[in-house]
């Protein structure tokens, strides 16, 4: 018995369709037939007996007998079974596959098969992964909090509902015996692996809001639709267009700064590492190095993106905001920044840090926000996500490059690093040195350790800066004596 799909139009993703999907119904359904079915029985899972699992390879066996096939071909239609959401396992759910051996699995409820054509909305995923957060305490996997993260931005205006909903399901499931909140959290579980596949791995069905299971069914345009079609268009229309002398004007500039310092057109000062086996280049450019190059000084000059990018420079445009009295605005970036990649288990933590210092009334390091951007970070600080202060962050980046960064390429302090920066000389090894550095080659310093290194120099001028309690060190020399 051979299952046939459908040929996809060219550029259209393959989608299953209904009739091929109903075969599967059938399929499925006489599987767990009492009598002709596979025989399901008792398993212990870790210390929770479930009820009803199957190991993969009697599911195989099953699958060869009935369809007179090969276990090659058998074990590939169970792994289409698993792929398209009829049957999950019990212990990795990862790998979406039909084991021939004694990997536990068991049938997945009718209300979750592809052909009730349920449509996995991003509110329904939002409230799983909350839910998910709520059991785990905030250990998620790491596909799983990229996506929580991103659903809590886009659903930021009712996220209070989606947590509420969450907490409501999650108190039910505990009412549950343990066996079957087990069987419901694997089942749920199964139908997201399915529908919101993790990244870089494919799913036997679309992921997205407008999944179509039958690609033939014409679809119907609403009067709505055409409405914002028509708005849309109109809007495009009235748009502000900008020359195309500008725009090629804007781009020969830009080409013009960067051409001497892109690697595929300057060569690299004083030899390309990859070339001549000799580091230099790697030392001179290291992230805080004492006196950097004068093309790293260079590009600093480019853009208030390109210095806060460069660590060495924005250690020195730290110096210069020090002796302006106004450091606060860069403070406060580093901390949206810190608050945007840091883990989400500090996540509270820092935001409540963050409000204390620079955002509320007497704060020790205010920053000068309008009132708008000043009420609404304060507002979404009740509830923090990653991207609580991106509009407030982004005002003071604007307030930054409008004025302190124009003040900075015209100071001293910018003028003095561009007399020390280095101009290193290029290197012009012969082919016996080449050779000679190629057997003299050893590993670079790890991107980790490097990691180390500043957090380590960062404790040590954090404890430099301490005050000094006096008591504590007159204790510790009366002990040694």
């Amino acid at each position: 018995m051979t299952i046939r799909t459908a040929r996809p139009n060219r550029g259209q993703r393959f989608r299953p369709r209904t009739h091929c999907l109903k075969k599967l119904d059938a399929i499925v359904v006489e599987m767990q037939d009492p009598k002709n079915g596979v025989k399901g029985s008792e398993q212990k899972l870790n210390v929770t007996t479930i009820p009803h699992a199957i190991a993969g390879a009697n599911i195989i066996a099953w699958i060869s007998n009935k369809m007179k096939t090969t276990t090659e071909e058998a074990q590939v239609f169970g792994t289409m079974l698993v792929a398209y959401g009829y049957i999950y396992p019990l212990q990795n759910h990862r790998k979406l596959v039909m084991c021939n051996d004694s990997s536990l699995y068991r049938f997945q409820t009718p209300y979750f098969w592809p052909t009730q054509q349920w449509v996995p909305e991003d509110s329904d995923y939002a409230i799983y992964l909350a839910k998910r957060n709520i059991r785990k305490k905030g250990m998620l996997e790491p596909y799983e909090q990229v996506d929580y993260n991103h659903l809590h931005e886009w659903l930021n205006h009712k996220w209070d509902f989606i947590v509420m909903q969450a907490t409501e399901q999650y108190k039910a499931g505990r009412d549950r015996n343990k066996a079957d909140r087990v069987v419901f959290d694997c089942q749920e579980r199964a139908f997201w692996i399915v529908n919101r596949p993790p990244r870089r791995t494919h799913s036997a069905l679309d992921v997205g809001p407008e999944r179509l299971i039958n690609p033939n069914v014409e679809e119907k345009i609403t009067f709505d639709q055409y409405r914002r079609v028509n708005i849309f268009y109109q809007q495009a229309i009235m748009r502000s267009k900008v020359k195309s002398s500008v725009s090629l004007g804007a781009l020969v500039k830009y080409i013009t700064s960067y051409k001497n310092h892109d690697a595929f057109l300057a060569p690299c000062l004083p030899s390309n590492p990859w070339e001549t086996d000799h580091d230099a280049y790697w030392t001179l450019n290291m992230r805080r190095v004492d006196v950097p190059t004068k093309m790293r000084v260079e590009r600093w000059s480019f853009s208030l993106f390109e210095l806060l990018t460069d660590l060495r420079g924005r250690d020195d445009f730290k110096v210069f905001l020090k002796k302006e009295f106004s450091g606060e605005n860069l403070a406060f970036w580093e901390a949206a920044e810190e608050l945007k990649w840091g883990t989400a288990s500090s996540m509270s933590a820092k935001a409540e840090t963050i409000f204390k210092t620079f955002l509320a009334p007497g704060a020790p390091r205010w920053i000068n926000i309008d009132g708008r951007t000043m009420g609404l970070t304060v507002k979404g600080l009740e509830h923090p996500h990653r991207y609580v202060l991106e509009a407030a962050q982004t005002h003071v980046f604007m307030l930054m490059k409008k004025d302190t960064f124009f003040r900075y390429l015209k100071s001293p302090t910018y003028k003095e690093i561009q007399k020390k920066a280095l101009s290193p000389e290029a290197h012009n090894f012969s082919p016996a040195q080449l050779e000679e550095n190629a057997r003299n080659r050893s590993a670079g310093i790890h991107p980790i350790i490097l990691w180390q290194q500043e957090e380590e120099e960062k404790a040590k001028a954090a404890a430099a800066s301490a005050p000094v309690d006096v008591k504590a060190v007159m204790s510790k020399i009366d002990r040694k004596k």
